[in-house]
């Protein structure tokens, strides 16, 4: 069982229901249960292209992403692989050993000097790679943040700009558009190290399964511009908030004065698994359950998506809603939570006139915002309004569910398909 707390937080039917269904979720975003569609000894198929693995010397793996150690585990147990390079969150223990793998635990939202050490480890490694041989890239959310190489800024004028556009409300796609435009490997700038043989295999944590921005376009290319960059920074009112040598790193590139990302891929890129994983299992064990279901997704403001979630609410009892995405969050208070606890309080706090329901929300990477909770689950209790608004405000939904007794706890999920969630009735 993923959820460590089950038994604890299963205090009623509806919540044992919901947290199975929220448990098949969870198992379809592992990749021990994703990558054998895809790999065999002999050949790596996906999207109807085949690659023979007898035509390479040798095989290697550079993995980065909340999934990499996992990711990695799951093709090392089909495919012999020479030697890799892993890089996972700093805190999260990694699921394979082994002296041919070589693992950095890097900073996360943030970056860290590790994030550093471990982008110039890949660049060395890649160097050193033969004509005939095979990397497999095993790439997934949260890479943007794990591997690291600022171009022309200090580390810590990323990570103040990290923190900026992570307060302002940035959507993932702008966030790594800024990102991109400020590294030295981001946006398919990595690959210019390849010397060999590639191909990528993503697990995406964005909308749309863009290529460009998962891992912000890492081992594929970048559709965005030094412009683009400029006006995200001019449409969140940060000029007077970045660094000066951000700006100009920026603006010089709007000005011609320094290189363009890349704007064609150097190797295959492919999506391997999704959000859609995620709800297609939920929907499969509601169905088994004996529930009515309802599949959406949902991106963007979390107020906005709070009146799309409600509105979809079926009305007939025995029915359940299944959404998933990831909301942005303006973080205006110094509370202590996360996007999918803040959802769940929210929807709590506009459910408290319907009939009762089930409602619960998590992260499929196991940790929600600056808390150890994937995310939560309640009833729609009735709650005084006041204290539910005081809650939001502060953005301290972790604090609200701690005593609340609301709050999943899963610790490092080794894997990110985005959010999950549940409304059921």
């Amino acid at each position: 069982m993923m959820i460590q707390n089950f038994n604890d937080l299963a205090t009623s039917q509806k919540k044992k229901d919901t947290l199975e269904i929220l448990e098949s979720g969870l198992e379809a975003a592992m990749p021990e249960n994703i990558l054998p569609k895809f790999v065999t000894p002999n050949e790596i198929i996906v999207a109807g292209e085949s690659l023979q693995l007898d035509k390479f010397s040798n095989i290697y793996t550079v993995a980065f992403g909340k999934a990499a150690d996992s990711m990695t585990r799951a093709i090392n147990a089909i495919i012999p692989i020479k030697r890799g390079i892993i890089v996972i969150p700093k805190g999260s223990r990694s699921k394979i050993k082994g002296k041919k793998f070589q693992i950095f635990n890097a900073g996360h939202p943030k970056p860290n000097q590790t994030s550093i050490k471990a982008a110039k480890e890949v660049i060395k490694f890649l160097q050193n790679r033969r004509g005939d041989d095979l990397v497999v890239f095993l790439v997934s959310g949260g890479a943007s943040a794990l591997l690291a190489l600022p171009e022309k800024i200090t580390l810590n004028d990323k990570i103040h700009v990290t923190d900026l556009l992570l307060r302002s409300g940035a959507t993932i796609q702008e966030f790594n558009c800024i990102r991109k435009h400020l590294s030295k490997i981001k946006g398919g700038k990595l690959m210019e190290h390849l010397k060999c043989h590639g191909i990528g295999l993503v697990m995406s944590d964005v909308e749309g399964d863009e290529l460009s921005v998962i891992a912000s376009g890492t081992t594929y290319m970048d559709d965005t511009t030094f412009v683009d960059a400029l006006n995200i920074i001019k449409k969140y009112n940060l000029k007077n908030k970045i660094p000066l040598e951000v700006f100009h790193v920026l603006r010089n590139g709007a000005d011609e004065e320094r290189p363009e990302t890349p704007k064609k891929e150097k190797i295959k890129n492919y999506i391997v698994a999704n959000n859609d994983d995620c709800l297609k299992a939920m929907e499969v064990k509601a169905k088994k359950l004996g529930y009515n279901v309802k599949k959406i997704q949902i991106f963007g403001n979390i107020k906005e998506d709070v009146k799309i979630i409600i509105k979809n609410i079926p009305e007939e009892q025995k029915n359940c809603l299944v959404f998933g995405g990831e909301t942005t969050v303006e973080v205006i208070g110094k509370g202590s939570g996360g996007r999918n606890q803040e959802l769940v309080l929210r929807i709590l706090k506009n459910t408290q006139q319907l009939s009762k329901v089930c409602i619960a929300a998590m992260g499929t990477d196991g940790i929600d915002g600056n808390t150890l909770f994937a995310g939560a689950i309640t009833e729609n209790v009735k709650m005084e309004p006041a204290t539910i608004k005081e809650f939001l405000k502060n953005n301290d939904s972790g604090r609200f569910f701690q005593i609340q007794k609301g709050n999943i706890v899963t610790g490092f999920i080794h894997s990110n398909l985005m959010d999950i969630g549940i409304i059921l009735k």
